[in-house]
């Protein structure tokens, strides 16, 4: 019997949907779910959900749940982090202390100090879970859900013998926004994609063989079609080509968009496509809004949704269980993949069967596609030094390298902010003690 252990599952709202999702398997009729997280109550929320989903499906999955990773990992088949690690406690931190520098940041936990203090709190809980895992469960397959993506992808494939695929809905969301944009019916877009998490690049971009590029560029010109996702067009108008991830997000990868008050006017508008503060400013409403939707569908004044996502997670548990070949986009190592990309975490291409994961052979980005990459795997490979090696000043110097902070900060300022988000940290740092 399959066996899908949740580590963060009082991440109920996400969690509900990956369970959802695995539970529209066809002839996948029985299993365990079992559930992981600090939290008690919202433990006992998934618990309840994840019941309440099991009994709408007809199927005869069971459900187990613990505060105690350790009491439910062995005989896991399928591991999905969906870990968050002070997140609450430091969401302020991780905007307001940049923003002092002139560090305008969106999102800001995935790369920027934002990403880079994340990592510095989630890296060492990660790690000891997958030590964990190799003791209890060596066989099981990995699948992380959490951010900062290519960071704790890489340090898992580095640092751990566990077989690990970092998962986003970036590439198949992007791939249907494409459609839209270019008005086609997305059954007959073709494309080619890779590159890094959340800086992956569709080089090819086809409807039934004819290259949709020159149409895109045509559309773009219509402001209602622009005023969608002004960054990634601007991005695809001078250097050539589509990127993954959502114009807000994305504007802080690079040094283009968020360095002068004018910069940001001109090409980000509000939420996700690019308002400043838009995460710290939302997130603990989104969480405290989560748990009160989860409760409102244990109390039947809230529908049960009970339809399933694009998300790659269930797709990779069916190729793999049901002996089903899939094709999905994943976080992998770099073992000659994209040749023109270092070693490292890098999104490509993967055929998913019984035989497990396996990325395919890219060949080589464009090469300004390929130089952006680099500028964040240099930061990842130092802040896998940082978790790996417990080495403050391995962090320093990634923050110091980071596009959008060397942009807006000379090193001192860069130096001055480390030690002040560190400072401000410090309780959730113990492990670099």
């Amino acid at each position: 019997m399959t066996k899908v252990t949740f580590l963060g599952a009082g991440s109920a709202v996400f969690a509900r949907q990956l369970m959802t999702d695995i539970l529209h398997i066809e002839g996948l009729d029985g299993g365990t779910f079992a559930l992981v997280d600090i939290d008690a109550e919202r433990l006992e929320l998934a618990h309840k959900i994840a019941e309440a989903l099991i009994a709408r499906s007809g199927k005869h999955w069971s459900v187990e749940a613990s505060t105690d990773r350790r009491a439910v990992l062995a005989g896991s088949d399928f591991l999905i982090n969906t870990i968050e690690v002070a997140g609450l406690a430091n969401v302020r931190h991780d905007f307001d202390i940049p923003m002092k520098y002139g560090i305008d940041q969106c999102i800001g936990d995935t790369i920027g100090p934002g990403g880079i203090f994340k990592a510095l709190r989630t890296g060492p809980v990660w790690l000891d879970i997958l030590h964990d895992a190799e003791e209890l469960c060596p066989q099981a397959w990995v699948l992380n859900y959490t951010n900062p993506m290519s960071i704790l992808t890489q340090v898992a494939l580095t640092g751990t013998t566990m077989r690990t695929v970092g998962l986003c809905h970036s590439v198949q969301g992007s791939s249907k926004q494409l459609a839209s944009y270019l008005d086609v019916p997305y059954e007959g877009l073709e494309w080619r994609c890779a590159g890094i998490n959340h800086n992956a690049w569709f080089t090819v971009l086809r409807h039934n063989g004819e290259d949709m590029y020159p149409r895109l560029r045509e559309r773009i010109l219509i402001p209602e079609i622009y005023e969608k996702d002004p960054v990634r067009f601007e991005v695809m108008r001078y250097l050539g080509a589509f990127v993954t991830e959502s114009s807000g997000h994305f504007s802080e990868y690079v040094p283009y968009f968020r360095k002068r008050p004018d910069l940001i006017e001109r090409y980000c508008r509000p939420g996700y496509l690019g308002g400043t503060g838009f995460y710290a400013d939302n997130w603990p409403t989104w969480r405290a809004n989560n748990d009160a939707s989860i409760r409102d569908m244990l109390s039947g004044s809230r529908e049960v949704p009970f339809k399933r996502s694009h998300e790659y997670g269930s797709f990779i548990i069916e190729a793999m269980e049901k002996h089903e070949p899939a094709v999905i986009y994943g976080n992998v190592r770099n073992h000659g993949l994209i040749d023109n990309l270092p070693d490292g975490c890098v999104e490509v291409a993967c055929l998913v069967d019984r035989n497990g994961v396996q990325p395919t052979h890219f060949g080589q980005l464009p090469e300004q596609l390929a130089a952006l990459n680099r500028s964040h795997m240099a930061v990842h490979t130092l802040m896998v030094e940082a978790l790996l090696t417990k080495s403050k000043e391995a962090a320093r110097y990634a923050l110091m390298l980071d596009p959008l902070s060397a942009a807006a900060c000379s090193l001192a300022e860069l130096n001055d902010l480390f030690d002040e988000m560190w400072e401000a940290e410090k309780d959730y740092l113990q492990p670099f003690a």
